[in-house]
């Protein structure tokens, strides 16, 4: 049977714990933090009221979003209160992010931003800074960002939060991560699937999540669909989701606070009895685990009305429920009165400091939500116990005399850091349900998959505390690995390639983080988020159309190029070269694409480290260069099966047009490409020429799109020769062949392309170029009369093998 909480049942009477004295100091520092969240949307000087205001006290444009900031600043003073008097580690996300005010005026309150910040300091010089800078040019974001301590979660995009702190709470059995979800975001696909990522949750091993629902009725301009259920019905579904709810509702703060103050302990009692039975009583049974429901009004304690229109309880205090300040008198009033509610003169002393009463609930140092270093995951970084990649190295002799599944050889390598991370447990594998599919099945010698729920007789590599995690949603997966990276472990997330695009939003979001994070002295370089992108669209030819579409790297390339990579490793010891690459890396977002199919051994694990050290270089074996002479056609690929056929096609020339003199590249880090202004791994236009030529064209076999490489190498001075093949969306159920026959990827018409782009060659060798058509023609009748691809193409070995 599952845990049961010691109390159920909504929290309406006070907590037995709350004093006089602490309901108020918890109500000094809500109105505090309202008071701040308040100034920073609208005053640029002035902050303590000393003088009444006047229009030039007033910032020019205002921005921000109140409506949610009150709910935000009670959980916060209330978390202060619970993690003092537990002294819990504890982190917050903060799922309406837009609230940032709020969340900056609780670090300002506790310390943690002064820390950072040093010019903007506890006091009222630092008061005015921090409300001038906010949604200011040269200032910081209106949203939660990386900007804000104790922040891992921007929330401009909404839906991620609860996935965000499942993350963060796996492997971290100490850690209490607290998510603040809005009714709004609730709504949103991401964020309803978020709610099984308790049957995932180890209460052994991982550490506790607490969602708290805040439902103040409205999002922009519409009201909100959990906030108008029944309430029946709303406390029927979460526990239909596994979840026992515990109640806040109202809107006169003195009861709220009791109420809180009430479910956060009885939350927190029922999270350490839970505990306690998986870990000392060992039973394995799944928790039940609670939820916070606050009720509370939109824009609560701000403006009740403005102009005679309900604004406070309603959409209208979204964002800026008094807009005509600097313009309008009677705003301008009505705004000083507002301020002037919260009493600022019994919260700050005359010099702005905050007055003991307001932090007597605050914790000190690392236990401050502003300060807690799984907030800045670099403080607690680990390098991973990478192995020699030598013992998963496959043998190669002479390029293209044996067959490997890339994959497979790197599940190996991924079983090993799995088992050689058992203990400190800061490697994780996610996945859409496609491990064993994705021949990383090598991985279940070290852990089993994460299930907290039934488990059958019939069902094979489930364990409760398995680090593999495989859910059919691509946004929990995505979610899981970046809250997990940006606490500071590592991790991979293996996806069908088609399937990523599922994902481009989050994917955005987390790059323009960790951009910005880049930036901030006082954030410490996290994990990189790695995608390894396989069941790519060339051996897609058994579920056809529907899962054929390599445009995840063009997307990601669209992004910041400090911190973006992506890489095409053309076999198996390429493969582990990368990933090894990868998973050393900080800061970045790798996209690896490899195929899990059969493919052909071109390197040695030496000659790999040395290609992938490149990104880009000729292979000298596959070419018919001598001497000084300079190529007389560039042969370009990227990817396995278009190196495949690259090489395919060299040979063919090679035995057609022994004097034609040809140069294979082989591009395995696709930012190569770029100039080194615009990529810090770009090469010199000397580089580039240097491989590519100036003045001989080039013909180049791509595994995506073809004109990424024309974008990525536009400004280049061979572009004009430069003819690209690629996937151009022409898919099916069909053979490996027939997929890179139908995008003209193949052989023969790359062999056409040369013919057609060398200087007079296309009428010497106009015998040559008939041959490689009827070959083409030849393959078609083929595969319709016997299923599979020709023999001189299933059988074909490199010219020398």
């Amino acid at each position: 049977m599952p845990v049961r909480p010691p109390h159920s049942g909504r929290a309406t009477e006070p907590a037995a714990s709350l004093t006089g004295a602490e309901a108020a100091a918890l109500d000094a520092h809500w109105r505090a933090a309202n008071y701040l969240t308040v100034g920073q949307i609208y005053l640029l000087s002035n902050p303590l009221l000393a003088v009444p205001l006047e229009p030039e006290h007033i910032k020019p444009r205002l921005l921000g979003h109140w409506g949610t900031s009150p709910g935000l600043n009670l959980v916060h003073t209330h978390l202060n209160r619970v993690v003092k008097a537990r002294d819990l580690d504890a982190l917050c996300v903060w799922g309406p992010g837009h609230g940032g005010p709020a969340v900056v005026a609780n670090s300002w309150l506790e310390g943690s931003y002064s820390e950072v910040y040093p010019d903007v300091s506890r006091d009222a010089e630092g008061m005015e800074r921090l409300f001038r800078q906010f949604s200011f040019p040269g200032g910081v974001p209106s949203h939660v960002a990386p900007e804000t301590p104790g922040s891992i979660h921007e929330g401009g995009e909404l839906g991620y939060s609860l996935a965000h702190a499942y993350g963060a709470a796996l492997d971290n059995p100490g850690l209490l991560v607290v998510c603040v979800i809005g009714d709004g975001e609730a709504e949103t696909g991401p964020l309803a699937t978020s709610w099984h990522a308790n049957k995932f949750l180890d209460p052994v091993h991982d550490g506790a999540v607490l969602p708290v629902l805040h439902l103040n009725g409205y999002k922009i301009a519409n009201p909100t669909v959990l906030a108008r259920l029944p309430e029946e019905e709303l406390d029927r579904l979460l526990r239909g989701y596994g979840h026992e709810p515990l109640y806040v509702t109202g809107d006169d703060p003195a009861e709220v606070h009791r109420s809180m103050a009430a479910a956060m302990d009885r939350a927190l009692d029922h999270i350490a009895t839970a505990q306690r039975v998986a870990r000392e009583d060992g039973v394995p049974d799944r928790p039940h685990w609670p939820v916070i429901v606050l009720r509370t009004p939109k824009g609560w304690t701000g403006p009740a009305e403005v102009d005679r229109v309900p604004v406070a309880g309603t959409w209208r205090s979204h964002q800026v429920p008094l807009s005509g300040v600097r313009d309008n008198p009677a705003h301008l009033r009505q705004l000083e009165d507002w301020l002037r509610s919260y009493r600022p003169e019994e919260l700050f002393d005359e010099d702005g400091r905050p007055r003991p009463e307001v932090l007597e609930l605050v914790p000190e140092g690392d236990r401050r939500l502003g300060a807690n270093p799984h907030a800045n995951g670099g403080l607690l970084t680990r390098s991973l116990p990478l192995p020699p990649l030598e013992h998963y190295a496959v043998p190669v002799g002479e390029p293209g005399t044996s067959k490997h599944e890339p994959t497979r050889v790197l599940g190996g390598l991924l079983a090993q850091i799995m088992a050689d991370t058992a203990g400190r447990r800061d490697f994780r594998v996610v996945g859409p349900d496609e491990t064993a599919s994705n021949r990383l099945e090598a991985l279940y010698a070290a852990t089993a998959k994460a299930w907290q729920a039934e488990i059958l007789d019939t069902d094979e590599h489930l364990a409760h505390d398995g680090r593999v995690l495989e859910v059919l949603s691509e946004h929990l997966c995505q979610g899981w690995l970046e809250g997990y990276t940006l606490t500071g472990r590592h991790g991979l997330f293996s996806c069908y390639e088609a399937f990523a695009h599922i994902v481009d939003s989050m994917v955005n979001q987390h790059i323009k983080w960790l951009r910005t994070s880049r930036a901030l002295p006082w954030r410490r370089p996290v994990p990189s988020l790695n995608y390894l992108l396989t069941s790519h669209v060339w051996r897609q030819d058994h579920n056809g159309f529907s899962h054929q579409d390599p445009g995840f790297v063009d997307h990601v390339l669209n992004k910041s190029p400090e911190v973006v990579r992506v890489y095409l490793p053309p076999d198996a010891n390429t493969l582990l070269s990368v990933t090894d690459h990868a998973l050393r890396s900080r800061d970045h977002v790798n996209v690896i694409v490899a195929g899990k199919q059969p493919c052909f051994d071109w390197l040695g694990m030496a000659e790999a480290r040395a290609h992938c050290a490149r990104g880009a270089g000729v292979w000298e074996w596959a070419g018919t260069e001598t001497g000084d002479r300079p190529p007389d056609v560039v042969l370009g690929c990227a990817g396995d099966v278009p190196a495949q056929e690259a090489l395919a096609a060299a040979g063919l020339l090679r035995r057609h047009l022994p004097e034609l003199a040809v140069r294979l590249v082989n591009v395995v880090d696709m930012t190569r490409l770029l100039p080194r202004e615009e990529h810090p791994h770009g090469m010199t236009d000397a580089e580039y020429d240097a491989l590519f030529t100036t003045d001989r064209p080039v013909v180049f076999a791509y595994h995506g799109y073809p004109w990424l490489i024309h974008r990525l190498t536009y400004r280049r001075t061979g572009h004009a020769r430069l003819h690209v093949r690629g996937y151009k969306e022409e898919g099916t159920t069909t053979t490996p062949f027939d997929m890179v026959v139908r995008n003209d990827l193949d052989r023969y018409r790359l062999v056409m392309d040369v013919l057609d782009r060398v200087p007079g060659l296309g009428v010497r060798a106009v015998a040559v170029r008939q041959a490689m058509a009827d070959a083409r023609t030849r393959h078609h009748a083929w595969i319709r009369e016997h299923g599979t691809d020709l023999p001189e193409v299933a059988d074909w070995t490199w010219p020398g093998a």
